[in-house]
């Protein structure tokens, strides 16, 4: 265990003595920032501070929106619409922005994590054997399995502490910027029932730990063919085009029944929850965690026949 755990020490400073790595950090901050920025000087937070008379306000932003609605001629506002209605009917004072929505709007950069996160398992092994120094590891009086294992690992702690640092420094900027409605205020939503008030760190946790399922599974794929191939650069391209046109070929195949099982009808979670519907009506979420559960095991098991039964003498 001690050997182990040496082991991802070992990883661990080997990732962050990178540039690479720390270059990841800062574009994401980057991206946070210029986020508030927009909502600040572009965004409509100022305009959804409401007053003592925010029944008026409220009731004017409806009628906008139903008109706004019929001009367009398709449901593009119904959630909104059905959630002022809702303040109405139970005098619920809607609260302004605040650090805890763009907190849990930036959720989805968590996109940008999975592709951050697919760079390092995509190298994490290929480079090993580019660069020569897998003979260094080996000679250990370490098991391959270990070894593999610390560097999955790796991956894992690495997109972890992604999704700690987006959610920090997204609150910590949010608070800056736009202030806070209380320690956890209630949200109201569009739920799979309707209308629904919810804790707003509950959402957020649950938004962030449903987008980490896909990040996990993308970054298990890419260090599969990172092992089996010991290419990066197929890795990587390989892994970000099935996550970019995952949904675009399920969206052609969801007539068939079969398409369920494939991997990317099943790791967008959040298709169970809110207003979302499964993409193939036979789905529910219970089968979606057990068919990625399968892939995961399988992609994991792939890479260690590769990696324990690899001959590197003549790498």
């Amino acid at each position: 265990m001690l050997n182990f755990l040496s082991l991802i020490k070992n990883e661990q400073i080997k990732l962050y003595t990178r540039m690479g790595t720390w270059s990841m950090y800062i574009i994401l901050f980057a991206i946070m920032l210029i986020a508030s920025l927009i909502v600040v000087f572009f965004g409509e937070a100022d305009e959804q501070k409401y007053g003592d008379d925010w029944q008026a306000q409220v009731t004017a932003e409806t009628e906008e929106l139903k008109e706004a609605q019929e001009e367009m001629e398709f449901a593009a506002f119904d959630s909104e619409i059905a959630k002022n209605e809702y303040y109405l009917e139970n005098d619920i004072k809607p609260h302004p922005y605040d650090a805890w929505q763009f907190t849990l709007e930036n959720a989805g950069l968590a996109m940008l994590i999975s592709l951050f996160t697919i760079i390092i398992a995509a190298g994490i092994v290929s480079n090993e054997f580019k660069w020569g120094t897998i003979k260094l590891l080996l000679i250990r009086p370490i098991s391959r399995t270990k070894i593999l294992f610390s560097k999955f690992v790796t991956v894992l702690l690495f997109s972890i502490s992604m999704q700690i640092f987006l959610f920090l420094i997204s609150l910590l900027i949010g608070l800056i910027f736009f202030g806070m409605n209380g320690l956890n205020p209630n949200i109201v939503q569009m739920g799979t029932e309707g209308i629904e008030e919810v804790s707003v760190f509950s959402e957020i946790i649950t938004q962030y730990g449903l987008y980490m399922v896909n990040l996990i599974m993308m970054a298990t794929f890419a260090f599969m063919i990172s092992t089996i191939f010991r290419n990066s650069a197929m890795a990587i391209g390989l892994a970000i085009f099935l996550m970019f046109t995952g949904n675009t070929i399920i969206s052609f195949l969801s007539d068939y029944d079969w398409a369920k099982y494939i991997l990317f009808a099943n790791t967008n979670l959040r298709q169970y929850i809110g207003d979302g519907s499964p993409v193939i009506d036979s789905m529910t979420l219970g089968f979606s965690i057990t068919v990625l559960a399968v892939y995961f095991v399988i992609f994991l098991l792939v890479s260690w026949l590769s990696f324990t039964r690899r001959d590197v003498a003549g790498n």
